[in-house]
């Protein structure tokens, strides 16, 4: 774990940049921090090719006083049109490697602690997968599940892009990696609040909401179920589902941070790309 000073900046956080999109890349372009001080988190999906989510990343890295990325499912994607061709965790320690030559932290580093306004906080990047323990009403199983979406229509590109080799599927891959996050989450002073960023929410609350709820199977896992109340969670940061709101539960904040595609931030109120702040919270000197 690392401490480093946060002066009177503010933490911020942004996800699902999809920066393929022309209109989205031109969102981060203009984005800029408030102050010399500020961090940013980037919970996932930045981009699918290599070359975009280095061009996001460094840029972003240049502007804010420190950049935390997270993988979402587009980056661990192996695209036809990227020229990396890499799969599963060589994609991933590929990324991990390029956020290191950036200055970015990720999950495979020390937790960094923000010592700025509402601090000290833990902010503990995750990448912890899907498990599809999140299944349609009715379904018992992972092969009932994508035969009922399979049926609907409503089926995750991850299913033909996003590999997990070497383990034997994507839910194994998950398994290691939750088992691996508590371990690392339980060394955490007891006393110190954290600040989870994963691509995914840690609960399933945040899905009652989806159009079809069968695209649920492909948005966290249930072992994470009770993960804000047994470490002393702050808010828990998330993207993925691109219906960025706050919703609190059991007295936690879960702050669902994505811009999501231009069909679908053109819809809403107020300028699309706006980085949303975690800290300093209402009532916190900033």
């Amino acid at each position: 774990m690392t401490s480093t000073a946060g002066g009177a900046g503010q933490l911020l956080a942004i996800s699902d940049l999809h920066i393929g999109y022309p209109e989205n890349r031109a969102l981060v372009e203009e984005m800029r921090p408030g102050s010399d001080d500020d961090w940013l988190l980037v919970a996932g999906d930045v981009a699918e090719t290599v070359a975009d989510i280095r061009w996001t990343l460094k840029t972003l890295a240049a502007r804010f006083r420190k950049v935390v990325w997270v993988p979402g499912n587009h980056e661990l994607w192996t695209h036809p049109r990227d020229a990396v061709t890499l799969r599963g965790v060589a994609r991933y320690e590929y990324l991990v490697e390029l956020c290191r030559e950036l200055g970015v932290t990720t999950p495979e580093d020390p937790y960094p602690v923000w010592r700025g306004p509402g601090g000290p906080v833990a902010i503990a990047p995750l990448f912890l997968l899907y498990d599809y323990s999140f299944l349609p009403a009715g379904c018992a199983t992972k092969e009932q599940g994508l035969e009922y979406a399979h049926g609907t229509g409503i089926v995750c590109t991850d299913e033909y892009l996003l590999h997990p080799d070497p383990y034997p599927s994507r839910e194994a891959w998950c398994r290691a990696r939750v088992t691996e996050t508590a371990r690392r989450l339980a060394e955490l002073p007891g006393d110190l609040p954290v600040i989870p960023v994963n691509h995914y929410p840690l609960h399933r609350h945040p899905m009652d909401v989806l159009w079809h709820p069968e695209f649920a199977m492909w948005c966290g896992t249930a072992l994470t179920a009770d993960w804000h109340r047994r470490f002393p969670v702050h808010t828990m940061v998330y993207g993925h589902l691109h219906i960025p709101r706050t919703t609190f539960h059991d007295g936690v904040r879960f702050e669902e941070v994505s811009v999501g595609y231009p069909r679908e931030w053109r819809k809403r109120t107020g300028p699309p790309g706006r980085l949303r702040r975690i800290l300093p919270g209402e009532g916190e000197e900033r």
